[in-house]
């Protein structure tokens, strides 16, 4: 496999309807730009803090979407909107003549109008990108590994590339800029930066508990080659699945066939269960967890191996992983016992 950057995060698992076209007021204003409003927690093309955008087209009279649009434009947008209210971008993109071009007016538009506030950063590559999603995404693209951002990003190779090339990046705007990263490739990562953060949140808790001599470790985001790759003073992999024929890590045993969302639950629960058997996590942050899982795994197939290691005679290590074969989400648990 070719080899493109440093590991960031993995091996700290292993260390222990229409209006009437009257003269209306403009869309009300965002009262507070203070209130954190929550990360995009699903795959839309609108963040929260971004929705006046929709709330513009949806409301603004005709009188004024033809003050930033061409009126053949404006014209389009409420026809369609007299029969059903935009819900998306990609809704809005639908109208005739509705561009890149023209969202970009949109956009101008209503935050000129005081729909949108300064915790809209805008549209970029036809998304409605947050701040608190971008900080999210700048802090993903700053610090994955190769390994994972490939697999995010499965079809732009050459993007994926350029961005472990010319990082650090420093906004949205800059990473939707890079060569190779399109609408499809921002999308991506904005959905891998910000639609598990319940999940993290229950993983980060299960590490933080005391489990000194056995117990349970997860991880998010990590570089599952070179947690393969590693040298251990023990090491044998049991069997790998969801790779294509030849390309399994290592020779490893490959099975017939992927992963599905009940065995990488089952895995992450067992493990899940093992570190919280003195019931030690709050509930909620554990309900959370579990179901933005389930959420993130529904229908879906996986690539992934099993394996174990020890790193001496008087400990034992049993390590799982899982990659979504579509959008690169991954899971890692690993159980561990020492004398």
């Amino acid at each position: 496999m070719r080899r493109l950057g440093s590991v960031v995060l993995s091996m700290s698992l292993f260390v222990g309807c229409g209006v009437a076209e009257t003269e209306s007021p403009s869309p009300a204003p965002v009262q507070s730009e203070q209130q954190q409003a929550p990360l995009t927690a699903s795959d839309v093309d609108v963040a929260p803090e971004c929705q006046g955008i929709l709330t513009f087209v949806n409301t603004a009279t005709f009188a004024k979407l033809d003050q930033y649009l061409p009126s053949n434009v404006a014209t389009n947008i409420v026809a369609r909107r007299a029969t059903a209210s935009f819900v998306s971008l990609a809704d809005l993109s639908s109208v005739s003549l509705v561009g890149e071009a023209r969202l970009a007016q949109i956009e101008s538009g209503a935050r000129a109008e005081g729909a949108i506030t300064s915790t809209c950063v805008g549209i970029i590559d036809q998304l409605a990108v947050s701040v608190d999603d971008q900080a999210e995404l700048v802090s993903l693209v700053n610090s994955i590994s190769d390994t994972e951002l490939h697999d995010v990003l499965p079809y732009a190779w050459n993007g994926a590339v350029n961005l472990l090339n010319q990082r650090p990046y420093a906004s949205a705007h800059a990473i939707g800029g890079t060569t190779g990263i399109g609408a499809v490739s921002l999308r991506n990562l904005r959905n891998a930066a910000t639609l598990s953060k319940p999940l993290e949140s229950l993983i980060n808790a299960v590490n933080a508990l005391p489990q000194p001599d056995h117990g349970a470790k997860m991880a998010r985001h990590f570089n599952w080659y070179d947690v393969l790759g590693d040298r251990y003073y023990h090491f044998g992999i049991h069997e790998c699945f969801g790779f294509e024929p030849g390309e399994s890590p290592f020779d490893a045993p490959l099975r017939a066939t992927p992963a599905d969302a009940a065995e990488v639950r089952g895995n992450f629960l067992s493990a899940l269960n093992f570190a919280n058997r003195n019931n030690q996590l709050n509930p909620t942050t554990y309900a959370h967890g579990v179901n933005n899982l389930n959420a993130l795994t529904e229908g879906r197939s996986f690539k992934g191996c099993y394996f174990g290691y020890a790193n001496d005679p008087w400990s034992g290590n049993n390590v799982a992983f899982f990659v979504d074969t579509v959008s690169g989400f991954s899971l890692m648990t690993r159980t561990y016992w020492s004398e």
